[in-house]
């Protein structure tokens, strides 16, 4: 049932210091990572919130051991070679549960995976068919959750894929794939969407013992290997940080976030780039970065590489002088609701003119004023419009809840803004 709408208090210029928060991202990856390793890992920083909660209950319904002491989750792996769940896996609304898990029980396992019914509208054919491909017999719903799992193993060899819809489908195979029966060559015929969280994943994958080739983001290679168990420390999420930078922008303040390293991976790091073009100030050390708002002005911009960060410029546009345009970022409507009608109609709401295109959209600034958001139970949409009611009174968040997905103590590192 949604929660009751929150009203966002209007602050000042923000003058703040704020830890990085957990991601969800690099949670879920490490976690499927620790699972397939031979041995036990210690992973910290991992992030508890209802999408790695999915994954939690997942891993552990495949036969992977998992406790925590203290912060710390306590993986035991299963050397690659899941069991047999003994009953239908939930993943509720993540995705990377869904595609990560479904990956990971094409390794000789027979299983079936739902989801809630925005889950079971997202896209799963395109991971279904290359693990068809690769010798797993995957039956899913018209290209959707639930899909089954009744037989076969992925062999290894060569597979096509398409990366125009969503690159988790690519992390997921990636993950897997060390623990195929042989070497296997991924073959990309389109352009990769998303390339960031395709380098995150080859990242962390040789952190745990196996090296995958990248060729161009058109052929990926990966041989057999081992995954090896380790103490693991999960960065911070970039895309979480963007919520706190944004609202140095539209306050007209400082905002540092600690523990989030300037050369991370992750492609929504260039959020701040972004900020310094709309004419926010930002300087840089070894694990912070701070951002000091200026004079707003609209930018044409490619988000492609930061798509979580889309919503969140979106709402600092919307204080900006003329208008902003993001393009290349049409897998949003794939997403938890349709963000690109989503952040239009809300955007509107404020008192924006917005233009949707089919790969973005077009904000041009009006006289703003508050509204209840509806948030499409997008945890994303309930975080980045939150930021605009700290600079415009009478902004309230529809379903607050809904950043349980990825943020649950979202509203209280907002409110300790200062």
């Amino acid at each position: 049932m949604p929660s009751d709408p929150l009203e966002i208090r209007v602050r000042g210029r923000i003058d703040a210091d704020v830890p990085c928060p957990r991601s969800k991202g690099f949670s879920n990856r490490a976690l499927i990572l620790a699972a397939l390793a031979r041995g036990q890992s210690r992973l910290s920083g991992i992030l508890r919130s209802d999408d790695t909660e999915r994954m939690l209950e997942g891993l552990r319904a495949f036969g992977a051991g998992i406790s925590w002491e203290g912060d710390c989750a306590m993986v035991r792996g299963l050397a690659g070679a899941p069991e047999m769940p003994k009953r239908e896996i939930y993943v509720g609304g993540s995705g990377t549960a869904a595609r990560f898990l479904c990956a990971l029980a094409g390794l000789g396992t027979r299983a079936a995976l739902s989801g809630d019914a925005r889950m079971r509208e997202r896209p799963m054919e395109d991971l279904a068919e290359a693990l068809r491909q690769l010798g797993v017999e995957v039956e899913t719903t018209r290209g959707c959750l639930p899909l089954r799992i009744s037989g076969g193993r992925i062999r290894g060899g060569r597979v096509v894929m398409r990366g125009g819809v969503s690159s988790q489908f690519l992390s997921a195979l990636m993950m897997a794939l060390p623990c195929a029966e042989q070497e296997t060559v991924i073959l990309v015929p389109d352009d990769l969407t998303s390339k960031s969280y395709a380098d995150m994943t080859i990242s962390m994958m040789e952190d745990f013992g196996c090296r995958v080739e990248n060729r161009g983001y058109k052929e990926f290679f990966v041989p057999r290997g081992v995954y090896q168990a380790r103490d693991y420390a999960v960065e911070g999420d970039a895309a979480n940080a963007a919520y706190f930078f944004a609202a140095a922008a539209v306050t007209g303040g400082r905002v540092r976030v600690t523990g989030l390293r300037p050369r991370t991976r992750q492609g929504e790091i260039q959020f701040v780039e972004a900020l310094e073009r709309m004419g926010c100030s930002a300087s840089r050390g070894p694990d912070w970065i701070e951002v000091s708002g200026g004079r707003l002005q609209g930018i044409d911009i490619d988000m492609n590489n930061l798509p979580d960060a889309a919503q969140t410029l979106a709402v600092v546009a919307a204080f900006a002088q003329g208008p902003t345009i993001v393009r290349h970022v049409e897998n949003l409507r794939l997403k938890e609701t349709d963000r690109i009608a989503a952040v239009s109609a809300e955007l509107r709401k404020l008192g924006c003119a917005v233009e949707e295109a089919p790969d973005g959209f077009k904000i041009t600034p009006g006289p703003l004023h508050g509204a209840c958001i509806e948030t499409y139970h997008d945890h994303r949409m309930a975080m980045s419009f939150a930021v605009a009611g700290l600079a415009l009174r009478g902004v309230r968040i529809n379903d607050p809840a809904c950043v349980n997905k990825t943020f649950p103590d979202f509203f209280a590192a907002l409110e300790r803004l200062r």
